[in-house]
């Protein structure tokens, strides 16, 4: 298998990672951390997907994973100052740079433990870099080993930031499945 990550400018490809299998749901589309929460909690059914639409004309949203032709992965990452993590309460600024955020990580059924996680990662890391970020976060959870429910998986683990070569850069008051946060960076 090789697995090829590039930026996500295809709609039907990003639709097939994070858009409903009935247009009629109300799923994220990986929208929550990409939006304010009032737009966000406006947006309902065909909606979320026109706005990730238009975000696509905006330029690629985040990376997507191919296996050939195949799109087996997705991994959102956007300048932090076009999300809203640049107001959470919960997540610190360690500074003023203008970094990037990679807050959502999924690969689909049948391709996990493949390591396409880590090629995601990477590819969102490689991508933040060309677009001239200075330093690229996340916010995954510290779950010192323990197994993380697949639902809240999305935002990576610390052991795997790290592996990535991103240190601990802060404690966050943000908990997700009874994990704390941390603040992972990486300078570019």
């Amino acid at each position: 298998m090789s697995i090829e990550i590039r930026p996500a400018e295809t709609y039907a490809d990003v639709k097939t990672m994070v858009g409903p299998k009935s247009p009629d749901a109300d799923v994220c589309w990986c929208l929550s951390y990409r939006l304010t929460s009032k737009e966000n909690q406006s947006l309902h059914r065909k909606a979320r997907g026109r706005k990730m639409s238009a975000l696509l004309r905006q330029g690629p949203p985040g990376v997507l994973a191919y296996d050939g032709d195949e799109v087996v992965g997705w991994a959102a990452v956007h300048r932090r100052a076009d999300t809203s993590f640049a107001t959470n309460r919960r997540i610190p600024h360690v500074d003023d740079l203008d970094v990037w955020s990679i807050w959502c990580i999924r690969v689909r059924p049948g391709h996990r433990g493949e390591g396409i996680s880590h090629a995601l990662l990477q590819g969102a890391v490689d991508f933040a870099r060309d677009n001239g970020a200075p330093a690229i976060e996340g916010y995954p959870v510290d779950n010192r080993g323990e197994k993380v429910d697949l639902t809240m998986a999305y935002v990576g683990t610390k052991a795997g930031f790290r592996k990535a070569g991103f240190r601990k850069a802060a404690d966050t008051e943000s908990v997700l499945n009874g994990f704390p946060r941390v603040l992972m960076r990486l300078d570019l």
